[in-house]
């Protein structure tokens, strides 16, 4: 009779129990990494929680600034793969028009007797064939020679075209991936961030929003709960630049329309004129004042002056974090108008709210 105990099972020894514990680790990392699942620890007190979700928006928005400059390259490319194909096209019409002159000219040649053997070739064969033979071309005098070589430089130019064409259409390819792995980043960090926000009683979420960190709260420059103060620094205040002690009239209506955003919501990747993100903000704010700012905060610090913290004025770009991820419009007074994260409108805030990494001065 055949046996049926149930098998033996080994036990878990050396590099295999190793291996095992090693898996079982990361299995309950991978289950409990806010930044991975966005599952927050039910007794994390609304502080940690909002030190929690503050990584997650540097993170997000660092992936932001990275897909605005994939963004740009992308369309920047998409522009130049345009107007390659338009000058490929008048490249073709020219090259087709000189073809036909060989036709005419190929034509009478045959009813006076017989066609050149170079004007044969050039209408027989490809445009890279007769790139290739075209050393009988120096076999030709006068207008036939003329349109031989006019023939030949033309379709050295097409392929150069097509040449330059293909690239562009690779760079476009690979700012296209960049902008959808951006995007999933983006989106990750942020559903991370709600989770944790989501697991918040209403008490807990309401600390968390007057301290700044979600929601259309704000704080004085002490860093404490001021309501009024909070409604000011979200609310619409028409203020004309001569009101504003800028370093410059451009500085002054920069200022001014930051605050005619004041209370827009943030969007990541929008550039106005009913959402931004925060480089879109400042990008928006200059251009107001007739000066074009590239698209990111990476580059937008490269932009005019360098100034320190304690030379600051009404219209410089304040930056914050070790990777430049955000910037703001500075104010006075220690303050700046900047667009926070999603959730958090546009709305006025110290600069000590954030680590502070540098500022320029357009002009």
């Amino acid at each position: 009779m055949a046996s049926h105990r149930k098998p033996k099972q080994r036990s878990l020894t050396g590099t295999t129990a190793r291996t095992a514990a090693t898996l079982a680790m990361a299995g309950a990392a991978s289950v409990t990494a806010f930044g991975e699942t966005g599952h927050a620890d039910p007794q994390l007190s609304p502080g940690e929680v909002k030190s929690q979700v503050d990584a997650l928006y540097e993170q997000a928005e660092q992936a932001t600034e990275q897909y605005n400059g994939a963004k740009e390259a992308a369309d920047n490319a998409r522009a130049d793969v345009s107007k390659l194909q338009d000058e490929m096209a008048r490249r073709t019409a020219r090259l087709n028009r000189t073809r036909d002159q060989i036709g005419a000219i190929a034509a009478a040649q045959y009813r006076s007797g017989g066609i050149d053997p170079a004007m044969q070739l050039a209408l027989d064969s490809t445009p890279d064939t007769y790139l290739e033979r075209a050393a009988l071309v120096d076999q030709v005098s006068g207008r036939e020679a003329v349109i031989l070589r006019t023939l030949g430089q033309q379709q050295r130019e097409i392929n150069t075209t097509h040449e330059a064409a293909d690239a562009k259409l690779a760079a476009l390819s690979d700012a296209q991936t960049k902008l959808a792995e951006h995007k999933r980043t983006i989106e990750t960090k942020l559903h991370a961030a709600q989770a944790l926000l989501d697991r918040l009683t209403a008490t807990q979420r309401a600390a968390v929003d007057d301290s700044g960190t979600a929601g259309a709260g704000g704080t004085d420059g002490a860093g404490s709960t001021n309501s009024a103060h909070a409604d000011r620094s979200t609310a619409r205040v028409p203020i004309a630049p001569g009101e504003i002690h800028a370093p410059s009239a451009r500085a002054a209506r920069a200022v001014a329309f930051a605050y005619t955003a004041l209370g827009l919501p943030y969007v990541w990747g929008a550039t106005g004129p009913s959402s931004y993100d925060c480089s879109g903000l400042t990008q928006a704010a200059w251009k107001a004042a007739g000066v074009s700012l590239p698209r990111t905060t990476y580059t937008q610090i490269n932009v005019g002056q360098r100034v320190s913290e304690s030379q600051l004025q009404p219209g410089d770009l304040v930056f914050f974090y070790s990777g430049i991820s955000h910037v703001g419009l500075y104010i006075g007074n220690g303050q700046m108008i900047h667009a926070p994260h999603p959730g958090a409108p546009i709305r006025i805030a110290p600069i000590s709210q954030m680590p502070f990494s540098g500022a320029s001065r357009p002009s």
